[in-house]
C-alpha cells in the first residue's frame, strides 16, 4: 500500500478491504496489514485481484472517495463513486483552460520541457556507457543541443513556437537514437522514427511502448477524474486521447525508450522475433511480446523518490501521480503543473 496526495493506492494480490468504524482497513491472507480514517483518503486505486466490502464501498461513495479497479497493466476496469459534483468542476475547468491559448500554452510548455529535459538525461546516460569517444560525441553533441532548446522553450509562451521546439528537439534525439543501440546486429538497426506502421524492429519496440504508456495514461486521467480526451499539447481529435498523449511526453524517452535500448543491447530479445509484411510493416510475436511487457512492468515496479512531492513510489504509479498533481493545478491548489522531470 502506498499513499499520495491522499490517494491510498493497494497492489498486494489478495488484498480486501473493508469498513472498521470510520477507517479503511487492508487485510492480507485475514491478517491486517493497515488502517486509515475515511477523512484522510481522496481516492483508492486498486491493482489487480483486490476486494472490497460491500459496506466500505457503500462508506466512500457516501463520502465521496472514488474506488478504481485497474488490472496489473495498469488499464481501468471499473470505478466505483457517488456523487461527485468535484468531478464536474474539475473538468469544466479543464475544459475552460483548453479553450484558453495561455492556459493552454502554459500547460502545454511545462510538458515539453520535461519532455526535452527527459530525453537529454537518455542521451547524457548513453554518452556515459558508450564503448567509445566516437560513439560518445555525437549524443553529447546532441544532448548539448536540447539543453539551448530548453532556455528557447523557456523564454517562449506562445503555443505553435512552443510545438516548433519540440518537434524540433525530437529530431535531433531520434536522429541519434542508432548511436545508443551497441547491439550492432543489422536487425536492429533504427533508421529514422516510423509510426504507422514502424518499418523497423526499435521503432516496432517503441511503438508498442508507448501505446502501452498511453494506456497506462489514460487510465490514470480518469481515475483522477479528468477527461483522457481534452488535452493542451494534443488539441483535440476525435477518437484521440488528448490529455492522454500529454502526460505520455514526460515519460517516452525515461521509460519506454530506456527500456527499449536495455533490451536490444542486453540481447534479450532476438531478430527472430520479428517479422515483415508486405507493406514493409515490422510485427513481433507473441513470445516477444511477452518479453517486452515483462521488462516494461518489472522497470514499473523499481522505487524512485518523486522530484516534487519528495516521496517514495514506483515508477508504475508516476503517471497516475501526475494526473492527480495535474488535478491539484486545474483545482488552484498549485500554482504551477510540476511536470515529472528525472533525475540525471
Amino acid at each position: 500500500m502506498k499513499r499520495h496526495l491522499n490517494t491510498l493506492f493497494v497492489m498486494t494480490p489478495g488484498a480486501y478491504l473493508s469498513k472498521r468504524g470510520e477507517s479503511v482497513v487492508v487485510r492480507i491472507q485475514k491478517e491486517v496489514k493497515a488502517s486509515v480514517p475515511l477523512h484522510n483518503i481522496g481516492a483508492i486505486v486498486c491493482f489487480g485481484g483486490i476486494g472490497c466490502s460491500p459496506s466500505m464501498m457503500e462508506a466512500c461513495a457516501e463520502s465521496g472517495i472514488a474506488i478504481s479497479f485497474m488490472k496489473r497493466s495498469g488499464r481501468l476496469l471499473a470505478k466505483v463513486s457517488g456523487f461527485t459534483p468535484g468531478n464536474v468542476l474539475l473538468r469544466r475547468e479543464q475544459y475552460r483552460r483548453a479553450d484558453s491559448d495561455a492556459d493552454t500554452a502554459t500547460i502545454a510548455k511545462s510538458i515539453i520541457l520535461a519532455k526535452v529535459a527527459n530525453s537529454r538525461t537518455v542521451l547524457l546516460r548513453a554518452a556515459r556507457e558508450a564503448v567509445s569517444p566516437e560513439s560518445a560525441e555525437p549524443l553529447t553533441t546532441a544532448a548539448n543541443h536540447l539543453g539551448q532548446s530548453l532556455d528557447m522553450i523557456e523564454a517562449r509562451h506562445e503555443l505553435d513556437v512552443l510545438r516548433g521546439y519540440e518537434g524540433e528537439a525530437a529530431r535531433t534525439y531520434y536522429n541519434v537514437f542508432n548511436w545508443m543501440i551497441r547491439n550492432k546486429n543489422e536487425a536492429f538497426v533504427f533508421h529514422r522514427r516510423s509510426k504507422r506502421p514502424p518499418l523497423d524492429v526499435p521503432n516496432a519496440m517503441l511503438s508498442f511502448l508507448y501505446a502501452m504508456l498511453a494506456n497506462d495514461a489514460r487510465s490514470a486521467c480518469e481515475a483522477a477524474g479528468l477527461d483522457a480526451g481534452i488535452g493542451y499539447l494534443h488539441r483535440d481529435r476525435p477518437g484521440r486521447p488528448g490529455l492522454a498523449l500529454d502526460l505520455i511526453e514526460e515519460f517516452r524517452a525515461y521509460l519506454a525508450d530506456r527500456a527499449v535500448l536495455t533490451l536490444i543491447n542486453r540481447q534479450q530479445v532476438a531478430a527472430d522475433g520479428f517479422e515483415s509484411d508486405e507493406s514493409g510493416a515490422v510485427r513481433m510475436n507473441d513470445e516477444t511480446r511477452k518479453v517486452i511487457l515483462a521488462t516494461y512492468q518489472k522497470r514499473k515496479q523499481d522505487e524512485i523518490e518523486h522530484p516534487f512531492l519528495k516521496e517514495k513510489t514506483t515508477i508504475g504509479l508516476l503517471i497516475h501521480l501526475q494526473a492527480r498533481l495535474l488535478s491539484r493545478f486545474l483545482r488552484g491548489e498549485l500554482d504551477a503543473y510540476p511536470a515529472f522531470i528525472a533525475r540525471g
